[in-house]
């Protein structure tokens, strides 16, 4: 770029600012200033002589200014975290805010930041990463939405009926599924705004040309912009539907197999690589386990394993949990007690290798013990077990670090999302968030 020289001048709320074209377009193109350089980042048109006014706050402006010169993020007493941020999202520069603040994600260096009250009784069910580094909560027919602030904007309610899981369309749009009310004709999936609550519209499912009312359960994505849901009618209508995000029309149905669960699944993973979507029905939902890659191009279940018929007498081995590895050609599973087992993708229907991890927590179990949860982020492996959450890292899943917070009893579920990893604890209704800290300056 070719626009060292170019001096810009600014007037921001009476107080001026001088810098250069090469410090603006630090910000980047999507930026309040990137629309001041043209197609070659050069400003357009050229404005050495010109003064341009914004009427915003002088003091967050100079310390987001100084955040494009150097990289580093300097904040006087006198800015509130709230103010700063309310103007890094007009100039569009909270990336560079985070980026600042908050080092890559790193599941053996995370910190604990804050932790939220829940805001509602009773227990929490489930708890979603948003893509703007908010989040939302599910307790029965109610979800909490938090922005990247943690502040909750309008809830969701269903209106008693029991919300199964959410997903981050965006971050102006949320998918709720939720069991079918029985005698109202309402249940499945609807789009929600994330701020303001409103249902968008609703998911149909159809069967012999005759719209159903349905019961949804797991949610997954896939990046050509699917919706894949576990879905369990009153009639033939068992199995995975999938749906456009962009129309929400329904654009196929996987019927289950005689003898396969699909409709009641707890889990549901789109695995890019090869193109297919995992899902597992898992313990105790069922008496048995059943883990399946579907492919949809021809409507054929291209792997399964089941535990049916194994000889498992211990309910220890029954599988709690699933997640696809495609980098090592597995599915990683764990039980109640943290271990975890391996199936090889490459073996159809071939048994699981169990790797024991945690055997001290065979001592005592909670009152109320909350069944573990796996998640799969940037080459990290996380478990969470009772009130911690294990990190495993390297080719043999070495237990490398471990989460833990006293306040909030048990960790019922948890998410990560950007550089943020939230954990929802049930006997007290809080999350906690845990976020990475920036390198030290050397």
């Amino acid at each position: 770029m070719g626009i060292s020289k170019d001096r810009i001048k600014f007037n921001v709320g009476g107080r001026l600012f001088e810098t250069t074209a090469t410090t603006l377009a630090n910000a980047g193109r999507d930026s309040f200033f990137g629309a001041l350089f043209d197609d070659e980042w050069n400003l357009s048109p050229p404005s050495e002589d010109s003064i341009h006014f914004i009427d915003r706050n002088s003091d967050c402006f100079s310390v987001l200014l100084d955040l494009l010169r150097t990289g580093d993020l300097n904040v006087p007493a006198n800015i509130t975290e709230r103010l700063l941020h309310r103007e890094a999202s007009f100039y569009g520069l909270l990336d560079h805010v985070r980026a600042a603040k908050w080092g890559p994600f790193d599941g053996n260096r995370l910190r604990l930041s804050d932790s939220v009250k829940g805001s509602a009784p009773g227990d929490g069910t489930a708890i979603r990463a948003g893509p703007d580094g908010g989040c939302c909560v599910a307790h029965g027919s109610v979800v909490h939405v938090y922005d990247w602030m943690l502040e909750e904007h309008s809830p969701i309610n269903l209106d008693y009926q029991r919300v199964n899981d959410v997903g981050w369309i965006d971050s102006d749009n949320i998918v709720l599924s939720a069991c079918e009310r029985l005698g109202r004709g309402e249940g499945g999936m609807g789009l929600f705004s994330s701020s303001s609550g409103d249902l968008r519209y609703k998911f149909q499912v159809c069967h012999e040309n005759q719209v159903k009312s349905y019961t949804a359960g797991a949610l997954s994505f896939s990046p050509d912009y699917k919706i894949f849901s576990s879905c369990k009618g009153r009639s033939n209508e068992y199995g995975i539907g999938v749906w456009d995000q962009i129309t929400g029309k329904q654009t196929d149905f996987f019927y289950e197999s005689p003898g396969w669960s699909l409709g009641d699944a707890d889990k549901l993973q789109w695995l890019n690589g090869k193109n297919c979507l995992l899902v597992a029905t898992l313990f105790p939902r069922k008496d048995n386990c059943y883990i399946s890659l579907l492919d949809f191009r021809d409507k054929n279940m291209v792997w399964s394993w089941s535990d049916i018929g194994s000889p498992m007498a211990i309910d220890e081995k029954r599988v709690r949990d699933a997640i696809a590895m495609e980098d090592s050609n597995s599915i990683c599973v764990v039980n109640e007690f943290e271990d975890l087992g391996f199936i090889d993708l490459r073996m159809y229907g071939g048994s699981v290798r169990w790797s024991s991890r945690s055997k001290l927590m065979k001592s005592k179990m909670p009152d109320e013990p909350c069944y573990p949860k796996l998640a799969l982020h940037e080459g990290q492996l996380f478990s969470s077990m009772n009130d911690s959450i294990s990190v495993f890292c390297g080719p043999d899943w070495v237990l490398t670090s471990r989460l833990r917070r006293s306040y909030g009893g048990s960790i019922c579920d948890f998410s990560i999302g950007g550089d943020r990893l939230f954990a929802l604890h049930c006997e007290e209704n809080v999350f906690d968030v845990w976020e990475t800290p920036p390198p030290p300056i050397i």
